[in-house]
């Protein structure tokens, strides 16, 4: 199991058409890829303006074998709602 995790800057006056957006192109784009886990949004309660979301993998393997030319599609998609988000990965060590 791996977590993609990226965090965005998302102006709190933009979040209701972002999110829309993001739900319509990007998490559609990823509900269809082998190895797809789950994805949630989480805001940060002390800076709302940073959306982070988490996106659970079965593996890196299946993560990495979506083509990059079907990324950018859904970033083309996305219009001017694409944000480039910060990018942090964590790897299952142990689960309770």
């Amino acid at each position: 199991m791996v977590v993609e995790f990226l965090t965005f800057e998302i102006p709190v006056s933009d979040r209701s058409e972002w999110l829309r957006a993001e739900e319509q192109h990007w998490s559609r784009f990823l509900e269809r890829q082998d190895g797809f886990v789950r994805k949630q949004i989480w805001e940060n309660v002390s800076e709302p303006s940073k959306l982070h979301a988490a996106i659970w993998w079965e593996s890196m393997e299946h993560w990495q074998a979506i083509p990059e030319a079907d990324l950018a599609a859904v970033a083309d998609a996305m219009g001017p709602h694409e944000r480039e988000p910060n990018l942090t990965t964590f790897k299952l060590i142990r689960d309770c």
